[in-house]
């Protein structure tokens, strides 16, 4: 995903190299100048000689586009060099002429050439670069953004608003931890809550309300201006916000896909190792409309609860798989719960994520500019992009999780990618999948930038719409019947 750069030990070696180049030329001109000053001093009047330019790092030397082939002989050498100077340094004398002893001319264009040698060689070593965002391999870290010039945190507190379920806490101390990091000084407070979508675990979210369950209580606490901000797992942020919020910071994404989880002892490794008529947990109407096209004999059962819980009842029995987001399991250290080659993590193609899935975002007051100040290291932009992407499909299509919606935006080779799916919640119905790509330059302000992905996200959504979406979304409002319980009792 990243390039590395180069180590600060290959940028020492260069720095050295150039000034062994000069000392070597240096000493080769007027060590060679000296030894025929000294032998002809007794035949020959006074020298005279021009100033000699020495090559060192003061007096830089480019190799543009030379082969190291070109650099091994003598003529090729001055082709393939450009000099920062008006001139090739000369040394004259009146009193030299043709002996048997070389002319000083001769002799500095062999420290010249000496030189330039040492000078080809120190382009062969790497120059360390300064790292920055994007340059550094971050495979395997969490920490997510720098900050630099006056500290806008130092002396003030924010307060976050979170649910209390570990995998909210997890996110919630990670930005915690990321704040502090960016502004020494700063007091972050965690305000850990419990929601209506908390206490609810009997029913389905699409029987009693949606995801929008979980984040009520938080975003009540910031508009009364008890909490400065609230962390949120972006896939279960509600498409309309209240008035007077807004989700501005979306942090960089990790995993978007889903996995699918086997109980402790398994030898199971993917979903085709499913038996027939397995009894798979997931509440989300977008996998099982997807799973079903393939593995129609598939019994959703529904499952409710932390992802602690989730596991548990996996493995007590209750089902013979479960699908979950692979970047919580990853997130909260479920490693041995990720196969070896990653063989339970669904293939996007197989299974569209949900919009957003994956990312971190942060909701606050908009009428708050400078706490916005303190998170904006936070934003990270390309993940911003296609989380905005996606998430203006599902508002387009005034998506929920009672509805099958998944959506997946990809930024590749200066282009954008979006991809959007809507499935029948009954699975009688073909997938309806439809995507369209767009050249996509970042070199603009980010609100052009969001303007123009959010423009893409609505186009496809209308795509889907032309292609006879809306059926399926009605058919998903309409009836409360579908989905966990109705597949499970036809099966």
């Amino acid at each position: 995903m990243y390039g590395s750069t180069p180590s600060n030990n290959a940028g020492a070696k260069a720095n050295s190299l150039s000034a062994v180049c000069g000392a070597i030329a240096a000493v080769a001109v007027v060590g060679l100048v000296s030894h025929q000053f000294d032998a002809r001093t007794e035949h020959y009047g006074a020298l005279m000689v021009q100033p000699v330019h020495v090559l060192s790092s003061a007096t830089p030397v480019a190799v543009r586009g030379a082969e190291r082939s070109q650099l091994t002989s003598v003529t090729a050498a001055p082709a393939a060099l450009q000099y920062d100077m008006q001139q090739a340094p000369t040394i004259q004398s009146s009193a030299f002429s043709g002996s048997t002893t070389p002319s000083v001319s001769t002799l500095f264009g062999l420290g010249a050439v000496l030189a330039a040698g040492c000078l080809a060689l120190r382009t062969w070593i790497p120059r360390a670069q300064p790292k920055t965002q994007q340059e550094v391999d971050l495979e395997g870290m969490w920490s997510i953004a720098s900050s630099s010039g006056t500290n806008l945190g130092a002396g003030k507190t924010i307060r976050i608003a979170t649910r209390k379920s570990p995998l909210a806490m997890w996110q919630a101390e990670f930005i915690q931890s990321e704040l502090e990091r960016l502004w020494p000084g700063v007091t972050v407070q965690l305000q850990p809550m419990s929601t209506k979508g908390d206490k609810i675990l009997d029913s389905p979210l699409a029987k009693v309300g949606g995801k929008g369950l979980f984040v009520k209580e938080l975003e009540t606490a910031l508009l009364e201006k008890r909490s400065d901000i609230a962390v949120h797992s972006t896939k279960d942020v509600p498409m309309e916000l209240p008035e007077g919020l807004e989700l501005s910071i979306i942090c960089k994404r990790h995993d978007p896909c889903d996995a699918i989880v086997f109980p402790k002892g398994s030898t199971m490794k993917s979903i085709d190792d499913l038996p027939k008529g397995a009894r798979v947990g997931t509440s989300s109407l977008r996998r099982q409309c997807q799973l079903l096209l393939t593995r129609p004999d598939l019994k959703f059962l529904e499952l409710r609860g932390n992802v602690n819980t989730r596991l548990a009842k996996l493995d007590s029995g209750d089902y013979d798989a479960i699908i979950l987001a692979a970047a919580g399991l990853k997130r909260l250290g479920f490693t041995d719960r990720v196969l070896p080659g990653e063989t339970n993590i669904i293939d996007p193609n197989a299974m569209l994520p949900a919009a957003g899935q994956g990312a971190l975002s942060i909701e606050l007051r908009n009428d708050d500019p400078e706490m916005l100040a303190l998170l904006m290291p936070l934003h990270h932009i390309p993940d911003a992009v296609t989380v905005c992407c996606e998430r203006a499909m599902n508002r387009r299509l005034s998506g929920g999780c009672q509805v099958p919606i998944s959506g997946f935006a990809q930024l590749m080779d200066g282009n954008l990618r979006m991809e959007a799916r809507v499935g029948s919640v009954s699975g009688k119905g073909p997938l309806i999948i439809k995507s369209k790509t767009i050249p996509f330059p970042m070199d603009k302000e980010w609100k052009q930038v969001q303007k123009a992905a959010e423009a893409l996200g609505v186009e496809v959504a209308d795509m889907l719409l032309a292609a006879g979406a809306q059926t399926y979304l009605d058919e998903a409002n309409d009836r409360q019947d579908v989905g966990v319980g109705l597949a499970a009792s036809q099966a």
